[in-house]
């Protein structure tokens, strides 16, 4: 039995080393299976806890999803290293179980209690004592990495509220720059979610426990703000070719890199290299409502909706079926063009200012529309 241990007790510390490493060292977007089934479990856990099963229920009880997998990944690491060094010491020694796991819970959190002199022993008390500090530095070390980048990406959603609203809602930021004529505004806009979007398909598949952070505002997501300027983006090139900015290209380029990116560090299948005319879940009906309203505004188009949803649907068609995973898995709030949610709701049209200040003579937008 004592073999059968030692082997036990070897092949669970490499598992617990590998995914250390794999989660908090290596730098590139590796699958962690403890990761992904924290994210599941507890994100099962807190849907039942949502009292009524509406957004803002589940919204509130999901909020605690991120700091409960960071405490449940370090105490996965801790007790597997505690079950690993305790394994090892009983196939080294004569001592019984519950004293191999007292000297290995010693060693392993450096309290020194239950050394014993044997020097067979001792390469293994030293090991696991610098292995317990080891785990927690690497986890502290860890949150700064997440929190900067958490606020980098918060900062971009919270500036696109003024443009699209709350939730954010693709049409809605063309009609918005349209109305108050800031439309010169938006090559700035593409350039700086390009930007977020390269540096969210980095940090988000190298670090998956950060799809799990949700904004401080429950009517905001990362996730709804990238399909927003995405969106708006494919319509300004679908309806406007001739004068649309050379950054929609960039951003929708960059954008469905990054959730591509993300997808395959978390194992989704998708489709890379769509055909442009392959079905998507938006309808033709829902882009022509939209491009009505946003006309409407101001917004002047070069083609009719018809002859610009084949172009528009070539664009979405690159990234709907990723966001549309993404935003479920998320629990995202249910924004226009976000695709269904695993609980039941309806979608929330962008919420606008009522106020409007004495002699604007500006014409208010028409209702959005599902």
């Amino acid at each position: 039995m004592k073999w059968i241990s030692g082997v036990a007790g070897g092949l669970l510390l490499a598992l617990v080393l590998a995914s250390i490493l794999r989660t908090l060292v290596v730098p590139r977007g590796l699958y962690s299976s403890l990761v992904t089934r924290w994210w599941w479990t507890l994100r099962f856990v807190l849907r039942l806890a949502a009292p009524g099963g509406s957004y803002r229920a589940h919204d509130r009880a999901q909020t605690w999803l991120a700091p409960l997998m960071l405490i449940g990944m370090l105490a996965s690491w801790l007790g597997g290293a505690l079950m690993g060094f305790g394994l090892l010491l009983h196939a080294l020694s004569g001592l019984s179980w519950d004293s191999v796991f007292r000297e290995a819970g010693s060693s392993l959190f450096t309290l020194g209690y239950a050394s014993e002199a044997r020097l067979r022993l001792s390469a293994l008390d030293f090991l696991a004592a610098a292995t317990g500090p080891v785990v927690i530095a690497l986890q502290i070390a860890y949150l700064p990495t997440l929190y900067a980048a958490y606020n980098r990406r918060e900062l971009e959603v919270t500036l696109l509220q003024s443009r699209a609203g709350d939730p954010a809602w693709g049409p809605e930021i063309l009609a918005r720059q349209w109305l108050v004529d800031t439309e010169k505004a938006l090559p700035e806009l593409y350039r700086s979610w390009e930007r977020l979007a390269s540096d969210i398909g980095e940090s988000h598949s190298t670090y998956p426990v950060l799809l799990a952070f949700r904004s401080p505002r429950p009517y905001r997501s990362w996730i709804v703000g990238l399909v927003a300027v995405m969106d708006a983006a494919a319509m300004q090139l679908s309806l406007t070719p001739g004068s649309a900015p050379p950054e929609a290209r960039l951003v929708l380029r960059a954008g469905f890199t990054a959730l591509r990116d993300i997808a395959r560090s978390l194992r989704f299948d998708f489709d890379a290299d769509p055909e442009p005319d392959t079905p998507i879940q938006l309808s033709f009906l829902e882009f022509d409502a939209a491009v009505a309203m946003v006309e409407a505004a101001g917004f002047p188009s070069e083609r009719t909706a018809e002859q610009a949803w084949p172009h528009f649907q070539g664009w979405r068609v690159n990234y709907e079926a990723i966001a549309y995973e993404l935003c479920r898995r998320g629990d995202a709030v249910p924004a226009l063009w976000t695709g269904p949610r695993d609980f039941a709701t309806t979608q929330i049209p962008p919420a606008r200012p009522k106020d409007r200040r004495p002699g604007e003579g500006r014409p208010e937008l028409p209702p959005a529309t599902a």
